[in-house]
């Protein structure tokens, strides 16, 4: 019998915006009125938690850390796949700190049987987790973004500890600094992406994979709008509240979209996918 999607969340209340790493990134507008944009990332953060059960998911929620307020967007963790589970090594000094903390909760996950492997990026080794290596069941490969935080050696370092293949895809602009901001694999076979986040090189190569009818545009204002980066289970997708374009191409396609309020997540550049980290993902079995 299939199990229920595991999914870990950071509870967000060490979340906060003082700091910026990304272009999204706005402290001034965080520090106008923190109690208030406190109180909506909880809010944001139980919607989404709701959203991901009512779709079937098993989540589980571990504690944020103080000083730390980026471990809300937990994809940049770890990549899991198979019951193994390999740390990231983040570029950013202000996230370095999450490495050993992500590795203990990890290894409590181990110790309870959901993951039976847990190792860690050699020092220096940039590669920023499942928001820049994205499994994709459909065509059993991983798609891995580089050029803005994670690095080729990092990709090789993928590569040795999966042994899957992997299809490099270079992002070229600050705004679409991980791969998950900007390319989503679908259950049915669809890749939901921006074409300006990556090189001339990248298009060519997502080309080369995936097939024209398969290639589902965003525009600016649905990248903007952080709805690329999105939980995919089945065929129900969560993503922050969407603009009517991606809804409509999504909803053609049998998809049913739950939009859910993370705006007080996305002063800090990040959506559904970045506040998810999928813990029981296969290499085989159901496309969800």
């Amino acid at each position: 019998m299939p199990t229920s999607p595991c999914i870990m969340l950071v509870d967000p209340v060490h979340f906060h915006v003082d700091y910026v790493i990304n272009p999204w990134m706005q402290p001034s507008v965080w520090a106008e009125n923190p109690a208030l944009y406190r109180a909506r990332a909880r809010s944001s953060f139980e919607s989404l938690r709701t959203a991901l059960s009512g779709c079937g998911a098993r989540v589980e929620v571990i504690e944020g850390v103080e000083g730390l307020p980026d471990m809300v967007f937990p994809a940049n963790a770890a990549v899991v796949l198979d019951g193994r589970a390999l740390v990231a090594r983040f570029a950013c000094p202000e996230r370095q700190g999450e490495e050993a903390v992500f590795f203990r909760a990890l290894q409590t996950f181990a110790a309870g049987g959901l993951l039976r492997e847990v190792s860690m990026l050699p020092e220096r080794c940039f590669q920023e987790g499942a928001g820049d290596a994205i499994w994709d069941r459909g065509r059993a490969l991983f798609w891995a973004g580089h050029g803005q935080r994670s690095t080729l050696a990092g990709i090789r370092a993928l590569a040795d500890f999966f042994g899957r293949p992997i299809v490099p895809l270079e992002l070229a602009t600050p705004q679409f600094y991980h791969l998950d901001t900007c390319f989503c694999p679908l259950s049915g076979g669809e890749i939901l992406y921006y074409p300006p986040a990556f090189s001339a090189a990248s298009l060519a190569a997502i080309h080369a994979h995936v097939a024209p009818a398969q290639r589902l545009e965003a525009t600016r204002e649905d990248a903007a709008a952080f709805c690329v980066n999105a939980v995919n289970i089945g065929r129900d997708i969560v993503m922050a509240q969407p603009p009517a374009h991606v809804r409509s191409m999504l909803e053609e396609r049998g998809y049913a979209v739950h939009g859910v309020d993370l705006s007080p997540f996305i002063l800090s550049g990040g959506g559904a996918y970045c506040m998810t980290l999928r813990l029981d993902r296969q290499s085989e079995g159901l496309l969800f």
